[in-house]
């Protein structure tokens, strides 16, 4: 098992500029990361997950200015403190990933978004204790199907199907310092295509794709093929906890979310 030690965390809570937020409009808050989940801004409940466990000695916020993150109160005494760091997101998220690895040498960096309100130490420390066991460049948070629709049975995700089972990402990256750079460059090439899917497409090659769609694939055998196209070892973490593939993406997700909060609360209050 590889340790880790001290991390530091990015958080993404910036917004693709020209780009009106659904979440944010329906929640009348000026950016996503701001939306109140359980009373309390999303970014706030996944700024708290991060700074409960010890080990991240730091947490970088990519976030524009004009949200003045520095006012929220549940912030200030990190900010105050140190710890909590607020920095101008790069022109995408693949370019603030970037900037932040090239600032800690051969030093890990765990990546997640800002409308994971759901977030829990829990989480976190079942991710990376799956990450200590892999000897991989990145690794990559995902949940199994059965556990995120025991968590939420009607729930819409986004499903990566495999021979050995369907996953849904967790929002949560695992970088190991400069040997992780290859896959960051390669997010940058795909955020610029964005628009153009088959070109897209293009860069994974046909027969990856083929076999991907197919079926064939294990998702161990997958994400080794990722690698290879890449240019670093890549693996996937297995996050047994369904709530760690619950985002926000759409209004309904606020909804969802609230629901799972609120029955988290009431079971916390019967134990």
């Amino acid at each position: 098992m590889r340790a880790e030690g001290e991390l530091v965390a990015l958080v993404l809570a910036g917004s693709r500029r020209g780009e009106a937020d659904p979440v944010a409009r329906a929640a009348g808050v000026p950016a996503k990361c701001l939306a109140p989940v359980g009373g309390r801004a999303m970014i706030a409940r996944v700024v708290e997950a991060l700074a409960a466990l010890p080990r991240f000695e730091k947490i970088l916020v990519a976030a524009g200015p004009e949200l003045a993150l520095e006012r929220q109160g549940e912030l200030a005494p990190l900010i105050a403190a140190g710890r909590l760091v607020l920095r101008s997101p790069g022109e995408s998220p693949a370019s603030s990933v970037l900037e932040a690895l090239d600032g800690l040498g051969d030093r890990a960096l765990l990546v997640t978004t800002a409308d994971h309100p759901l977030l829990t130490p829990a989480i976190l420390e079942a991710f990376l204790s799956g990450a200590g066991a892999i000897p991989a460049d990145v690794a990559v948070g995902l949940a199994p199907s059965e556990a995120v629709l025991r968590t939420a049975p009607a729930t819409r995700r986004t499903w990566w199907r495999f021979r050995d089972g369907r996953f849904s990402g967790a929002n949560l990256f695992l970088l190991r310092g400069a040997a992780a750079r290859p896959a960051i460059f390669f997010w940058r090439r795909v955020e610029a295509l964005r628009k153009r899917p088959w070109r897209i497409v293009r860069l994974f090659g046909l027969v990856d794709l083929v076999l991907y769609l197919s079926g064939l694939l294990t998702l161990d055998q997958a994400m080794a093929r990722a690698g290879r196209i890449l240019g670093c070892k890549v693996a996937a973490v297995a996050i047994p906890i369904g709530e760690a593939a619950i985002d926000v993406d759409r209004p309904a997700d606020l909804v969802l979310a609230e629901a799972l909060l609120a029955r988290r609360a009431s079971l916390g209050a019967a134990s």
